[in-house]
């Protein structure tokens, strides 16, 4: 008979865990949404491999579940790793979703510290992607469909360094405090200077990259590739869709801006049976020659038109991450710790958007009037209520 692991006791099945929760905490709140529509213990059964004693060894440790779902918990409501103990602590919704009976304390803070070194020093970051595809499957088996067209990006995180100390650092023989964010240029862009006046400048930043594929139909992001800040757009595609196929999406078309207007690329999405509907570069369409009939046609394909009517949706979860999330500075320095935190920030985005197209529930408050979202829940009503 195998041994399953050992984990520390938090009360779960006691008076002052289910029982409490079924008659406090509503069964509306998104935290009860989250934790009764996903199985949230695969996590901690793929994890607890990288403790040195797999749960069977030495002291019972924490479930690595509770940990990853704290750490989660932080990046969902934007607080630091200290304060999310804190806010696990008192928060009853957050103890519910922790499995932490009430009077039960949370992990301290330096368990979460612990807890991402094994991810990086066992080189198992790569396992965040197999959560991350998790997730998605699992909602796609209570229900949601994905659309045809996937629309893809990149987003930028600034390096957490002040520059002008960095300098200072620099010239006095020290090494930069994060040597592996890289410059990165954004183009130009016009600015309005303090005496009003409009300038064109060109905007950079040191820092990295989130390259990403997202379904235009439910606005989910599908597809993650972290990168330093100098990868070019085009270069991290092949993966993306690599991946994109590994979820078997009902891909037919894919769509983006001109950075992906690359001949291989083209080549790359009709080989595959699909569309292109990247924006093409007018050199194309206004040379005179006859090789120029070819991106006539795909410009007035209807395929092209709809990829192009729907890219702005790649931008959404972007602005979620940024605002809502804290995704447009580097929460560690170096870019493997930058994975963690760009797998995390997605991992949150999707979802809060998954919830709310099974179910209608929301972390924040619906838009309304002509900003609110038209859409039918998967669920009339709450399978677990």
């Amino acid at each position: 008979m195998s041994r399953r692991p050992r984990y520390r006791q938090t009360g779960k099945h006691s008076f002052f865990g289910d029982f409490v929760y079924e008659r406090i905490v509503g069964k509306d709140h998104f935290l009860v949404a989250l934790k009764e529509l996903f199985d949230w213990d695969r996590v901690g059964a793929l994890l607890i491999l990288l403790y040195k004693g797999k749960g069977m060894i030495g002291r019972p440790p924490w479930d690595p579940t509770l940990v990853f779902k704290m750490l989660f918990l932080s990046y969902l409501y934007g607080v630091s790793e200290r304060a999310v103990e804190q806010f696990a602590t008192y928060h009853l919704a957050a103890k519910c979703f922790l499995d932490l009976a009430v009077d039960e304390r949370p992990p301290d803070h330096t368990c979460l510290t612990k807890f991402k070194k094994r991810l990086i020093e066992n080189g198992k970051w790569q396992d965040m992607e197999g959560i991350y595809d998790d997730m998605i499957q699992q909602a796609i088996a209570h229900g949601i469909e994905m659309g045809e067209i996937q629309v893809v990006d990149s987003v930028h995180t600034k390096a957490d360094v002040n520059y002008e100390k960095d300098r200072e650092r620099q010239k006095k023989g020290k090494s930069p405090r994060d040597p592996q964010a890289q410059v990165v240029h954004k183009g130009k862009r016009t600015v309005v200077e303090p005496d009003g006046k409009c300038t064109t400048k060109e905007v950079k930043y040191k820092g990295y990259k989130t390259h990403t594929s997202s379904n235009a139909k439910t606005g989910i992001v599908t597809s993650i590739e972290p990168s330093l800040g100098g990868k070019a757009d085009n270069k991290a595609f092949p993966a993306l869709m690599k991946h994109d196929q590994s979820l078997g999406l009902p891909t037919t078309t894919y769509g983006g801006d001109r950075a992906y207007d690359d001949t291989d690329i083209h080549e790359r999405v009709e080989q595959a049976g699909m569309h292109s509907g990247f924006r093409l570069h007018q050199y194309r369409t206004q040379k005179k020659d006859e090789n120029k009939q070819r991106w006539l046609d795909m410009e007035a394909s209807p395929e092209y038109q709809a990829a192009i009517a729907d890219r702005f949706r790649v931008e959404q979860p972007y602005g979620t991450a940024k605002q809502n999330h804290n995704f447009g500075r580097c929460r560690y320095l170096g870019f493997l710790p930058y994975r963690i935190q760009s797998y995390f920030t997605f991992l949150v985005v999707i979802m809060k958007r998954m919830v709310k197209l099974l179910t209608g529930i929301t972390f924040r408050p619906l838009a309304k009037g002509r900003r609110a979202e038209v859409f039918t829940p998967v669920y009339a009503s709450l399978p677990w209520a």
